[in-house]
């Protein structure tokens, strides 16, 4: 793992900012036949580093629309992005994409999905310390015995796990769920909330998560932002978690405050 020991170093090296993550005044607009259609207006927010932060609001607020900005994956209107004081200009393995449905190739074996970026993020290491870093994270999601499945041949819960792996093996300095655990059932989708968890106090990777479900958002987020509806959407409020990580589901959900934080978001979903 000497390879992914340097990287660590070189990550920690190169944070030096307090945020993350730095937007200011973002727009975003499309164009349409009947004129300009504005989906997110002078959107402000500040991510700290090693901060998980969900995000919630109504369908077409622009949620998914802001993360893919932040991927680099969506030209910006106006305004900016900035991920450790760098303007964000496209793509790039400083930022790890999870969506809901994980994309394998599904001819390729689960290590061999996980080995197509990391022989990009780490071009210079040895097969064997590229099979390394691929096996070291299929294993942390739980598929140490599944590095030579086929994708095809695992369940979705077993994909998203591949889909995970994949994100971390990297090594980004921030990590984007949309809608990451949407669709699975909620055994499989609790156990993939508990492993995400893990993984990112573990490796103390920043982390913007999309979601539609309120108890989601309370029981992985530092921070919960909430979005206004659209077109011209924003930030409408936040709310801080006062949660200690690491987390416990059944500590989270006897925690004094917790319910008090559900009745706060859900108010604000049906006002907004």
């Amino acid at each position: 793992m000497e390879v992914l020991e340097k990287y660590e170093v070189d990550i920690a090296e190169s944070v030096s900012n307090e945020n993350m993550l730095e937007i200011k005044e973002l727009v975003k607009i499309y164009p349409t036949p009947k004129g300009e259609y504005v989906v997110l207006d002078g959107l402000n927010l500040n991510i700290k580093n090693e901060e998980i932060i969900s995000v919630i609001g109504h369908s077409g607020c622009g949620k998914t629309t802001l993360l893919s900005m932040i991927a680099g994956l969506n030209p910006i209107s106006g305004g900016e992005i900035a991920l450790n004081g760098s303007p964000i200009k496209g793509p790039g393995p400083d930022r790890g994409v999870i969506f809901q449905s994980p994309s394998l190739l599904p001819w390729m074996t689960a290590l061999e999905n996980v080995m197509l970026g990391v022989k990009e993020v780490f071009p210079h290491a040895t097969k064997k310390q590229q099979a390394d870093i691929c096996k070291y994270y299929l294993s942390k999601v739980g598929l140490g015995d599944s590095f030579d499945k086929k994708a095809r041949d695992l369940s979705q819960g077993m994909q998203q796990r591949v889909g995970i792996a994949r994100a971390f093996a990297l090594k980004p300095k921030m990590l984007l769920l949309d809608e990451p655990f949407g669709m699975l059932d909620s055994l499989t989708r609790g156990e993939l909330q508990d492993l995400l968890l893990e993984v990112l106090n573990k490796e103390k990777i920043t982390a913007m998560i999309i979601t539609h479900d309120v108890d989601e958002s309370i029981f992985l987020a530092d921070r919960v932002i909430m979005m206004t509806s659209g077109p011209r959407a924003t930030i409408g409020d936040t709310l801080q978690i006062e949660i200690p990580r690491p987390r416990n589901r059944k500590e989270v959900l006897e925690h004094p405050e917790y319910y008090n934080y559900r009745e706060y978001l859900i108010n604000f979903l049906e006002g907004h």
